[in-house]
């Protein structure tokens, strides 16, 4: 993702050499991408696939294969290209299937695991950020409802008032900036973007003052601990249909609507033309 972040500075500075090589590099993920089994799995210099390959598997320090993290967390961590990755595993279906196990499954990750894979929900490690992104990719395969069910979840489960009401490994604040943007009702999976996601706005009212002298609020309708899902949105007094805002309306300023519902709208953000774009834009 930071090589992305490199080719996207690139690509706005006009030099063009530096944007294709780290957009190449952006791209390495998918010599690990193992499609007969729709996981990330080690490889060998020789190219060979490790065999037997156990994704639950974690060894903490220099001799696992993945750092703090499992071949299911792992698998998918690419926040640069959901696209790319939702093709790799055949299309929305089978990608929406995959994502699906990853909050069901079970397994054990061995006496060597790293102590920051917790708060477990399946394979999902919300205290640890490898997987905070992950979340919000169902917004990429139309299906933002699951991505609002399940930032209830982790709002409810994992932010509490108590000593411990922080799950996991607070490095740097990510932790507590998960909470606060998911808690406004969006998310950057790609943090070079410019693009941030849906998922379920915790406050009837927030205002995010911006360097300009503008203001930039969010509200909400309907809102409560039942009322969960987007029913729909406004952007400026304006019917919004995209799952997803980009960071030049919210400097403009101006004023976001979610209208909120105990049950889910499935046609909000379905159509392809409605998910979050993943590119630069000028």
């Amino acid at each position: 993702v930071a090589d992305w972040g490199i080719a996207a500075m690139a690509h706005k500075l006009g030099h063009k050499e530096t944007e294709r090589t780290f957009a190449r590099r952006a791209r390495y993920w998918k010599h690990y991408f193992d499609g007969d089994i729709n996981f990330i799995r080690p490889k060998f210099d020789d190219g060979s696939w490790l065999t037997p390959y156990n994704p639950f598997q974690s060894v903490h320090g220099g001799t696992g294969y993945f750092a703090e993290g499992t071949g299911w967390q792992y698998t998918f961590f690419v926040p640069q290209d959901p696209y790319g990755l939702i093709e790799a595993m055949g299309g929305d279906e089978p990608f929406r299937a995959k994502i699906d196990s990853l909050f069901r499954v079970s397994g054990d990750m061995g006496p060597h695991a790293s102590a920051d894979i917790s708060g477990l929900i399946g394979q999902y490690a919300h205290g640890n950020e490898p997987s905070h992104h992950v979340i919000y990719l169902y917004n990429y395969a139309g299906q933002q409802w699951k991505t609002a069910e399940l930032v209830r979840y982790v709002q409810h489960h994992f932010y509490t008032d108590r000593p411990d009401g922080i799950i996991g490994n607070e490095d740097c604040g990510q932790m507590s900036a998960w909470h606060i943007l998911s808690a406004l009702g969006f998310y950057q999976v790609n943090p070079s973007c410019g693009v941030y996601s849906f998922g379920s706005p915790l406050f009837e009212k927030a205002v995010l003052n911006m360097p300009n002298g503008r203001k930039f609020m969010v509200t909400t309708e309907n809102n409560s601990a039942k009322n969960s899902y987007i029913q729909s949105v406004e952007l400026n007094g304006k019917p919004y249909l995209n799952s997803y805002i980009a960071y030049e309306d919210i400097v403009r300023g101006g004023t976001l609507k979610f209208v909120m519902g105990p049950q889910p709208n499935y046609d909000f953000g379905c159509a392809p033309e409605h998910r979050p774009y993943n590119e630069t834009r000028q």
